[in-house]
């Protein structure tokens, strides 16, 4: 799967985070994520962006700063996806991040025995998607601390290769 656009907003009904994922197939795919699998995926999601991904800085605060190529002003595309995985969002129970290669790592997410996305991200992609993670989780107003202390990394270290972190 091509990524070409991801979109990361609040739905205040269900208070969930919708994670968009557009391809260059123009195929979307929407994930629920709650605040508590945020909070819990943030750490390890850090610690390969600054260990395996090799980043080695800070992460942005906004996502204008993320990325250089990456475009912010520019609308989610909606011009009549197909959703490979149906168009009623993934909500997700279970992930696993591994490196996959040098400078890659594979971010799976899945319901719980059900349907699954596969994302592979490289330093420029994952920064773009902590920068909206922060950037949705304090629209949504969770109170999470998505933050380190500049130049050092995050205490939890990411899961051994293979090991689901659990929701």
């Amino acid at each position: 799967m091509q990524v070409s656009q991801l979109q990361v907003s609040h739905d205040s009904l269900q208070d969930r985070l919708l994670l968009r994922i557009g391809t260059q197939a123009n195929e979307e795919i929407r994930v629920f994520l709650t605040r508590r699998f945020v909070r819990e995926l943030w750490a390890p999601l850090t610690a390969m962006l600054t260990g395996h991904l090799g980043a080695n800085r800070p992460l942005p605060t906004a996502p204008e700063e993320a990325s250089t190529s990456a475009s912010f002003d520019e609308p989610f595309r909606d011009n009549n996806p197909t959703f490979p995985l149906g168009s009623t969002p993934l909500l997700v129970g279970e992930a696993a991040l591994d490196p996959a290669g040098e400078g890659q790592c594979r971010l799976i997410l899945r319901e719980i025995r059900e349907r699954a996305v596969t994302l592979n991200l490289n330093a420029e992609l994952a920064q773009v998607l902590c920068s909206m993670l922060r950037a949705a989780t304090a629209h949504a107003q969770w109170n999470l601390d998505l933050d380190y202390a500049p130049g050092e990394a995050p205490v939890a270290a990411a899961p051994v290769a293979g090991k689901a972190l659990l929701h």
